[in-house]
């Protein structure tokens, strides 16, 4: 794994009036890594995903992806991310192939490149004999498989996945990590937020964000051995250990 970082964030603050959504948050991604960012509803997950990503202006603070700022060069952070929500956004009356067409035509991609694009995505996604079935009438899971590989069609450095498998069965998130897998081992970076600890688990390092802040950094076993002392405890002992720890005085 290449150990230049995708994303570099130095003291990035986000201020909505008197209110601080992130305040002074600091971490690296590495080329490759699939960085976890967990945190409860209203933490600033979303909000850090946003300023990332060049569509809101960070108050203060530095943040650096694929080499670009966010600040100075947000559209060209736009041309190298692909960004995945918990709320399907394809559309439901095309068809598998239409949708896939279209994001293609928004990415402006050269037609021989789209038809090559295309077919991989549907391999990849196992989405072959699917092509011509509307997009309303997949599962949960095949809805899932389409969304993402409609974020990765223009072959982004770097993924931004959003509570990318809120509402799916355990079978199809199991399926869903295979494949951020395979994306890291061909280097793209993955951004993740999300609720389930055991999907956090199967990340490289992980940030746990509470009110704003980072109160905590490391790989899930650095994570397990420093606020729990043992590395067969579970993240949500991380996570309440650390929440604790920054709420008391």
């Amino acid at each position: 794994m290449n150990s230049a970082p995708s994303i570099e964030v130095r003291d990035l603050t986000k201020k909505f009036g008197s209110f601080t959504a992130v305040d002074h948050i600091s971490f690296t991604v590495k080329k490759g890594e699939i960085f976890g960012f967990l945190g409860p509803n209203g933490a600033g997950k979303s909000t850090t995903i946003r300023m990332l990503c060049g569509i809101l202006r960070p108050t203060a603070g530095q943040g650096i992806v694929g080499g670009f700022s966010i600040s100075s060069r947000p559209d060209e952070i736009k041309k190298i991310i692909g960004y995945m929500s918990q709320k399907f956004t394809l559309y439901q009356d095309l068809t598998v192939s239409e949708n896939i067409e279209f994001y293609g035509g928004i990415h402006r991609l050269p037609p021989a490149v789209q038809r090559e694009r295309k077919n991989w995505v549907l391999k990849m996604a196992g989405l072959e004999g699917r092509e011509n079935s509307l997009t309303r009438e997949l599962s949960g899971g095949w809805k899932q498989r389409l969304a993402l590989g409609c974020a990765i069609l223009h072959q982004p450095q770097i993924l931004f996945l959003d509570e990318p498998t809120a509402s799916v069965d355990p079978a199809s998130r199991r399926d869903f990590w295979n494949l951020i897998y395979e994306l890291s081992e061909q280097e793209t970076t993955a951004f993740v937020t999300s609720h389930y600890m055991d999907e956090v688990e199967r990340c490289h390092r992980i940030a746990i964000i509470y009110s704003g802040k980072i109160i905590a950094l490391g790989s899930p076993r650095e994570l397990k051995v420093r606020f729990t002392q043992r590395e067969n405890s579970t993240l949500e002992d991380v996570f309440i250990s650390a929440v604790r720890g920054a709420s008391s005085p």
